[in-house]
């Protein structure tokens, strides 16, 4: 696989210009969005000739319709969103979103102009319709457009680019505000944005239906229940990465909903510290979505999950300790007199922690519900998601509620209490897909006792069954390379190996086959066999150590006559791989090894090229050995 940075796939054509529409979208979205709400609580009820509903109506509770009018659509209509995602072809299907929201974004301008509350509130609602048909479509096209080794990093600048467009209009909806002619300042921004996210559009380059003979099915109860049933009912990894992925817009909801009291209240900040706060979370979620695509090695890496979990607790539990006796100020602080304050940093780096590891958290598991979902099924598993997402915002808000006004905590306190919840929450979906923890474990011990580099494994074939063959340096062999491989990988080891505590655990989740000698266990020699030829009638990859033992000396034993046995039974490509650098690891035979011997020590695994099934077990012994060469 070629090693390329993330940001190089903004030089493309199959992904800039989706980059680029998706952005302008989401930071229209903002700048609308946020100048309503601004404008109902500083502008809209100071227009003397206004006959707005502000008259009669109090402004926070038209704030909260605002944000009602905006998640509603997603309830209703991502399930149409789902199904029109997957009968139509998707470049078209954006091009026709975008088209709609420069007619809705008209309107918009027109409520702006003539100060009209109902015309605004109404584009507010037309709005979360066009994001609520657009969401499904957006991530569905994105594997179809990316190959599986940037799908990771498609994803990564997409999450960055979100969160940073969200900041940006904010704050752009805050400078367009302060100026006297707002009205026509806004109006012309938000159909000038649409008007490029269109033309934008119309550069993607096309992009099949996944399911073009689908018919679609008009009654949005229905099929809301059914579509749900649908992303729910997908394999535990997929269904749970779903509940998870919504749990964090449950985490994020909860932050964002609370940041300006925590700013006012606590921090004794004015409304550029509000904006700091926001700058400095969105640049957290933005650093950790771009710091995924280089730890996970460009794959689906869903052991950093279990990470950026534990993470957003760690920092959400700081914060709730960093935020108490923050020393008050004779007048509110601004943002750069609040950096003068040295608790502040640490509220700060909390924030910062929480957005970055929210990241870590955020993109895989998009990038795993996309991997894992069938093409046919991608854009209702999307929309699924959606409604979940809306589900999950609207619970923030009514947990918060009962946290802060009925059982009276303290914002501090109720982000300690979301923290704990996340641990809880979290523990649940790594029980039920037990694959998190064990890819975690797996991608610790080659990103803290071993620095892992990768040779030619991308002649590894993308699908369809494969046998890779390695020499067998140490107990952690198969952890190494199920590591590196982009593919699940399936392990035949000895028994006696498979069965050690805690490594126990890994080989199992991974689906590994114990293996024992003829005269050893004739039972589970046998089983063994027939699971292989199982694995790879369904297409996997399965790995094998045709040693049969681990090397007592670092120089590769004879390969046993089981690896010939199992391409005759199995005619499918076999592929000779080496570890390097492992010999004298703690994890070896080696003698006179100690715990830290070798410890962050350089190890490579290299692949060579594809070989027939009938190549001989001298022949691949004489491969692996050339891989390998003098380095043991």
């Amino acid at each position: 696989m070629t090693q390329h940075s993330q940001f190089a796939l903004l030089g493309t054509r199959r992904f800039l210009p989706f980059f680029i529409t998706q952005l302008l979208g989401a930071f229209n979205d903002n700048v609308f969005k946020q100048g309503l709400i601004l404008a109902i609580l500083f502008r809209l009820s100071l227009e003397e000739d206004s006959q707005s509903l502000i008259d009669f109506a109090d402004r926070d509770l038209l704030v909260n319709l605002c944000a009602l009018l905006f998640i509603l659509p997603f309830f209703l209509f991502s399930a149409l969103g789902g199904q029109f995602g997957e009968k139509f072809a998707k470049d078209r299907l954006i091009r026709q979103i975008k088209l709609a929201e420069v007619l809705i974004m008209l309107l918009g301008a027109a409520g702006f102009l003539l100060g009209s509350l109902p015309l605004l509130l109404a584009t507010l609602f037309a709005m979360g319709t066009q994001s609520a048909l657009f969401g499904p479509v957006k991530y569905s096209i994105l594997p179809a457009a990316l190959e599986e080794h940037e799908l990771v990093g498609g994803n990564a600048l997409v999450e960055m680019g979100t969160f940073l467009a969200i900041l940006a209009g904010t704050i752009g909806a805050g400078v367009l505000l302060a100026s006297d002619s707002y009205a026509s300042l806004v109006a012309g921004s938000v159909v000038l944005v649409a008007v490029l996210g269109y033309l934008a559009s119309r550069a993607i380059p096309a992009a099949a239906a996944g399911l073009p003979g689908l018919q679609l099915d008009w009654n949005i109860f229905r099929q809301t229940w059914q579509i749900m049933r649908l992303g729910l009912g997908q394999r535990p990894a997929v269904s749970r990465s779903l509940v998870g992925n919504s749990w964090f817009w449950f985490l994020g909801a909860v932050y964002l909903t609370q940041i300006p009291a925590f700013a006012k209240e606590l921090l004794h900040g004015d409304e550029s510290v509000v904006t700091l706060i926001l700058a400095v979370f969105s640049v957290g979620i933005g650093l950790g979505s771009v710091l995924c695509e280089r730890m996970s090695g460009h794959k689906v890496e869903i052991g950093l999950v279990p990470f950026g979990s534990a993470g957003l607790s760690l920092f959400g539990i700081l914060l709730w300790a960093c935020s108490s006796g923050f020393p008050p100020a004779a007048a509110s602080y601004d943002w750069l007199s609040l950096l003068g304050v040295g608790q502040a940093w640490w509220v700060l780096g909390c924030i910062l922690g929480i957005g970055m590891f929210g990241g870590f958290y955020i993109v895989p598991l998009y990038a795993l519900i996309q991997s894992r979902t069938e093409e046919h099924e991608r854009a209702r598993v999307i929309a699924a998601n959606n409604i979940l997402n809306a589900l999950f915002m609207v619970a923030a808000a009514i947990v918060s509620i009962l946290f802060l006004s009925v059982a009276e905590l303290t914002i501090p306190q109720l982000f300690l209490a979301i923290s704990l919840m996340n641990i809880a929450v979290n523990l649940y979906i790594f029980k039920v897909v037990p694959e998190f923890t064990m890819r975690f474990l797996i991608w610790m011990l080659s990103h803290s006792m071993y620095r892992v580099r990768h040779e030619n494994l991308d002649v590894i074939p993308d699908e369809g069954a494969a046998v890779l063959v390695c020499n067998h340096v140490s107990f952690v062999d198969a952890l190494l390379i199920g590591g590196a491989v982009r593919r699940p990988v399936r392990f035949v080891m000895y028994y006696k190996i498979y069965n050690l505590p805690v490594l126990n655990f890994v080989f199992r989740t991974a689906g590994t086959v114990p293996i024992a000698g003829r005269n050893e266990d004739p039972q589970v020699f046998e089983a063994a066999f027939a699971r292989i030829a199982r694995y790879l009638e369904e297409g996997e990859v399965v790995c094998i150590f045709p040693e049969g033992k681990l090397t007592t000396n670092g120089e590769i034993d004879e390969f046993k006559a089981g690896v010939e046995r199992i391409l005759a039974a199995n005619p499918v490509p076999v592929i000779p791989m080496a570890l390097q650098g492992l010999w004298g690891s703690f994890f070896s035979r080696a003698p006179h090894k100690g715990l830290f011997k070798r410890f962050w020590s350089r190890i490579n695994l290299i692949a060579g090229q594809p070989l027939p099934p009938d190549t001989g077990r001298l022949v691949l012994q004489e491969q692996v050995a050339q891989l390998r060469g003098d380095q043991r």
